[in-house]
């Protein structure tokens, strides 16, 4: 019942073989700490590491079918390669849609503000977070069990920080083999299995960057922005704001109505953490003051 129940409600077509496999790849990018309205920007997508080399080497031919020689990312997006990205982006999420790649993203609402933080919270914000994210984003616990377990491997964009913490990071995912929960699904972390990785290298890091900074762009208003002086946006927002319009689409066409601000709902099944090919997590801490001002419009809570 629990692999057939959990997608059956998805799309015709999905591959279900995706979510049945030995060993997942879990590919993981951040993006904005400071924003607007939303800060803490982390994206990461899971694949099956069956599938991983074909899926990589479609992106990568849809890539040089575009003439994209170098690396895409959303800081590049402009109104001259806009119909590209276009492009591109339709053939990622076809990945999306059809289970092969199940990506989760998550960001904290500035509004909710948390109280209570020592010096090791603050020092150390930006993996505590990423943790976080890793042990609840993907319902890795809601992997059905497999004799000899299920294999993780955990691939980083390249951390803003000093090796020392970056080691002491991976100590702490280490120390999910003990989680009852990662036991019960047989999860196995190794080492040699958590590594930092240039997104140059992998087409699926860059696919994630695109959708991970249309989120930060669209939910801190970025595409209101205008030049200096000026009376129009630039040609590049405006290209973005196109570029979120298709992502969002994309989005839509898995989640009917999806709202970007807030945690996508799982309908009463926690199973959904691991098969929804995508889902938004906004994370509050449990202890927090309530800022309207940092909220957009009339600083009512959402």
């Amino acid at each position: 019942m629990c692999g057939r129940s959990l997608l059956i409600k998805y799309r015709i077509g999905i591959d279900t073989k995706s979510v049945n496999q030995k060993e997942y790849i879990i590919f993981c990018d951040e993006s904005e700490k400071s924003g607007k309205y939303y800060s803490n920007f982390y994206g990461g997508l899971i694949v099956g590491a069956a599938h991983y080399e074909k899926i990589a080497e479609r992106l990568n031919e849809e890539k040089i079918k575009l003439n994209f020689y170098g690396e895409v990312k959303w800081d590049k997006v402009s109104e001259r390669y806009l119909p590209k990205y276009v492009a591109f982006i339709h053939k990622f999420f076809r990945e999306v849609r059809r289970g092969r790649l199940r990506l989760r993203i998550m960001y904290r609402q500035n509004a909710y503000d948390p109280c209570g933080l020592t010096d090791h919270h603050i020092n150390n914000q930006y993996f505590l977070l990423y943790y976080q994210f890793i042990k609840h984003a993907f319902g890795l616990p809601h992997l059905t069990p497999r004799d000899g377990g299920t294999k993780i491997r955990l691939y980083f964009d390249q951390f803003p920080d000093t090796s020392e913490k970056a080691e002491q990071f991976k100590g702490y995912l280490l120390g999910l083999n003990m989680n009852k929960k990662f036991n019960e699904a047989k999860i196995v972390l190794s080492r040699e299995n958590i590594a930092e990785v240039r997104s140059h290298d992998h087409v699926l890091l860059q696919g994630l960057d695109i959708v991970l900074g249309s989120m930060s762009f669209r939910l801190n208003d970025k595409h209101k922005q205008k030049p200096e002086g000026q009376r129009l946006r630039g040609k590049k927002t405006r290209a973005k704001e196109a570029l979120y319009k298709v992502i969002l689409a994309e989005i839509r066409k898995i989640h009917p109505n999806f709202n970007i601000g807030i945690t996508t709902s799982m309908k009463g099944d926690m199973r959904e953490k691991w098969a929804s090919p995508y889902l938004h997590w906004n994370f509050r801490p449990k202890e927090f003051a309530y800022k309207s001002e940092a909220t957009k419009g009339r600083g009512k809570k959402r």
